[in-house]
């Protein structure tokens, strides 16, 4: 069911997998915008807003829109990647494919996938004969691959950290007016009552959004961690299934 013959693939194989990562991020960003909206349409938004004295939860919000915009724009960096993985294999796979090896790879699409094959080919024919070990290109692929998806780890903790925060300026703000409480003061009291209520707000405000965000935030890296290592996974047996062992044999020829 959904094989194509001389391909290999099915519909559940990792070109479905690669193609939905764009999808999968927009599927999660659209569901995200939708419970954005009915928090501000029942007035939720606008309550915490006005209620946090420190925007601290603005500001949390604001990093956050951030972060997504940084996270489209890698999962549609890899997105392309992936695409590129598979249309080197489609080339290399073909029975002239080790032509496409020639004149350091020209004949392929860009990207760093095809970065790594054409340092491959350079190596071989600066070894000349033997075996191609391309570990320690393999970790620069990596690392390429990766780009700046540590972003999103740093982004998620700093917004844990910031409810944190929060909170602990809203616990003193609460706290505040207790030590010049006078409880035969009926006038001081309602005011402190007030500050005090205002503290817990702005306590409890800043914690759920720094936490709701720094939560959202990991569950869209997740996905984009998990797609580069697809990708990698990908240039890692294209490589080893046909391109080392076609240049093995021409230099070895």
């Amino acid at each position: 069911m959904g094989v194509r013959t001389g391909t290999a693939t099915t519909s559940d194989g990792p070109d479905s997998r690669e193609r939905s990562v764009l999808l999968l991020w927009m599927i999660f960003t659209g569901l995200s915008i939708f419970a954005a909206f009915l928090l501000w349409r029942y007035g939720l938004i606008h309550l915490m807003v006005s209620s946090d004295r420190t925007y601290i939860s603005s500001i949390i919000a604001v990093l956050y829109i951030v972060t997504c915009v940084h996270c489209f724009w890698r999962t549609r960096a890899i997105a392309r990647e992936g695409e590129v993985a598979r249309g080197c294999r489609a080339i290399l796979a073909a029975p002239d494919g080790a032509r496409a090896l020639e004149a350091d790879a020209r004949g392929l699409p860009r990207g760093l996938v095809t970065d790594h094959i054409r340092s491959l080919v350079q190596k071989a024919r600066a070894q000349a004969a033997g075996r191609i070990d391309q570990t320690l290109l393999l970790r620069t692929l990596a690392d390429r691959l990766r780009g700046s998806n540590g972003f999103g780890a740093f982004v998620s903790d700093t917004l844990m950290k910031l409810g944190l925060l929060g909170t602990i300026v809203g616990f003193i703000i609460m706290l505040a007016p207790i030590a010049t409480l006078d409880a035969a003061d009926k006038v001081a009291m309602k005011s402190s009552m007030g500050l005090m209520s205002d503290g817990m707000a702005v306590a409890m405000y800043t914690t759920l959004a720094g936490l709701v965000g720094s939560i959202l935030v990991r569950i869209q890296y997740y996905m984009l961690d998990a797609a580069t290592q697809r990708v990698f996974s990908d240039a890692v047996m294209l490589t080893e299934t046909h391109v080392t062992p076609a240049l093995e044999r021409r230099h070895a020829g």
